[in-house]
């Protein structure tokens, strides 16, 4: 028999106390969870894989039996599911303690890990002593931090995704795109990269040392990637490694641009990307907490493109380095490669002033030409620089600033450890210089769009509430214009809890794709064509 919801209720109704069932589900995976506390506190299991595994498992049920319980009698259709009432997604008491808690962690994994239990020359004890079983099964070693991190991390897409298929499972964009991530973070963030560990050093890379990573992982995302000794690692390691430095390099400049143009930055930071993944499953609950308010918009665009030219510098530093001065020897010198990265970065922005100008905000313009200055005037006066120096610092300063700044304190302390206060995409709006190319790309030359049907709005707010990037997409639907922002992830949320159709994910030609002259005219395309011609 179906079930109605008869509220009319935009805002939801307060949570009920929680079920029996769900009452179950959090005693399991409080069990699961007080298995690794106990770890943390060198409680020495005699079985560690049976307790590892009875701690995973634990989590992993509890989690999607909550689910189950709290989405599966429900009607299809999203409704707010009483965030605003409830203390942990409303930034009450109970979120900051969340926050605080995710924090520590963060701090704890990045900067003293030894408090988790890791010992570089001896067994491991704690929660990563807990989790060696697992690793010596996966790639032959004992376990790291990371490892621990990238389990538990993999373990919270999984049982949250699973929460997530259960709410919006009358979506099939949300069902698909979900699938994805958990499918690219499984295999190719967790399995693949342990098994590439396992046959590092085989006779099959003839001896050499195959640098292993997350293969979905680009630049500059992985802004490590082009260091030193990765790329001796590539090199050394036959065909193998120079195909993987290859397609490195062709991600960046072909494949990330086609796919872009052809669905948006989606394709990467809603289908693909692990911080994406993490935030649409396990971050679902805080997305209404982003901020909305034009100020942040703006601190939001400066920030992140900051980084961008952050990591552009310092990556350009890093290859600057190691390459050599004498052309006999190298066909990539120092002088030729700062001169191939001053003649792309003035195309683009040639490309950019002269065709695509009208696309940008009079202060991103202003924005592109000083970032550009900056740039070229750091790049001219390399030559007064001392030997393996670039832009006055030193190549390995730039690194592990940007490495300690963005890659640690950025991505991760505040990126994930503030969910509860911020929302879930901090890192996506403010930090990731990922987002912000893809963005760019998707700004000036995407086929995706988000359409509007203005005359079918009733302004509900749905829409904003729960766009977790802090796009006022209500505005935007009220007047039926299309929706073209370079933070845009394309996760679809808006127009699922839309109450009325009014919003739909298109990808379709260039032309009239971003126009600010539409009005109210309900669904009359060709009086609208008409206005704005005039």
């Amino acid at each position: 028999m179906s079930t109605y919801d008869r509220s009319m209720a935009l805002t939801g109704q307060p949570p009920t106390s929680l079920s029996r069932n769900q009452k179950i589900a959090t005693l399991i995976g409080m069990t699961g969870m007080a298995i690794i506390v106990l770890a943390a506190f060198n409680v020495d299991f005699p079985n560690k894989g049976f307790w590892l595994s009875l701690s995973l498992s634990a989590i992993a049920l509890g989690t999607v039996w909550f689910a189950w319980d709290a989405y599966s009698n429900k009607a299809p259709g999203i409704k707010n599911d009483g965030v605003w009432f409830k203390s942990i997604s409303s930034k009450g008491f109970w979120g900051w303690i969340a926050g605080i808690a995710l924090t520590g962690f963060y701090i704890i994994l990045y900067f003293y890990p030894e408090y988790l239990g890791l010992v570089k020359d001896g067994n491991n004890k704690g929660v990563i002593g807990l989790f060696d079983p697992l690793s010596r099964a996966l790639s032959g070693n004992p376990a790291s931090q990371w490892f621990v991190y990238g389990t538990l991390y993999t373990v919270a897409i999984l049982a949250f995704g699973i929460k997530f298929l259960w709410k919006y499972r009358h979506n099939r964009y949300e069902r698909i795109r979900t699938f994805s991530v958990i499918f690219f973070q499984t295999a190719f963030a967790f399995i693949i990269p342990e098994l590439m560990a396992r046959l590092n050093g085989s006779s099959l890379l003839n001896g050499g040392s195959l640098p292993y990573y997350d293969l979905k992982n680009m630049w500059p995302l992985n802004y490590y990637n082009f260091e030193g000794y990765r790329i001796k690692g590539f090199l050394s390691s036959g065909d193998i490694g120079f195909s993987m430095l290859i397609f490195g390099v062709v991600t960046i400049f072909v494949i990330s641009p086609i796919l872009t143009y052809r669905f948006g930055k989606r394709w990467y930071c809603s289908w693909v990307c692990g911080c994406g993944g993490l935030a649409e499953t396990a971050g679902d609950a805080f997305r209404q907490l982003s901020d909305k308010s034009v100020k942040a918009w703006r601190v939001e665009r400066w920030v992140v493109h900051s980084v961008v030219v952050f990591v552009t510098l310092m990556t350009t530093a890093v290859i600057y380095s190691y390459l050599g001065t004498d052309t006999s020897k190298y066909w990539l010198t120092k002088s030729t490669f700062l001169i191939g990265v001053a003649v792309l970065l003035t195309a683009v922005f040639a490309w950019v002033m002269l065709f695509k100008r009208e696309q940008l905000q009079k202060d991103a313009r202003y924005g592109a030409v000083g970032y550009f200055t900056i740039i070229m005037v750091l790049i001219g006066i390399h030559f007064f620089s001392g030997e393996g120096n670039v832009f006055l610092f030193k190549s390995e300063t730039l690194r592990k600033s940007y490495s300690f700044l963005i890659g640690s304190i950025f991505s991760g302390v505040i990126g994930t450890g503030f969910y509860p206060i911020f929302g879930n995409r901090v890192w996506c709006r403010f930090g990731c210089p990922m987002a912000a190319i893809l963005g760019f790309q998707q700004r000036l030359f995407s086929r995706f769009r988000i359409t509007t049907n203005g005359g079918q709005c009733i302004s509900c707010g749905n829409c904003s509430t729960y766009c977790e990037m802090g796009i006022d997409v209500r505005a935007y639907a009220q007047k039926g214009e299309n929706i073209v922002r370079s933070s845009c992830v394309g996760c679809g949320i808006c127009s699922a809890v839309c109450p009325r159709g009014v919003l739909k994910l298109e990808n379709g030609p260039l032309q009239g794709r971003i126009d600010s002259n539409q009005v109210l005219l309900g669904n009359d395309v060709d009086l609208m064509q008409l206005v704005n011609q005039k």
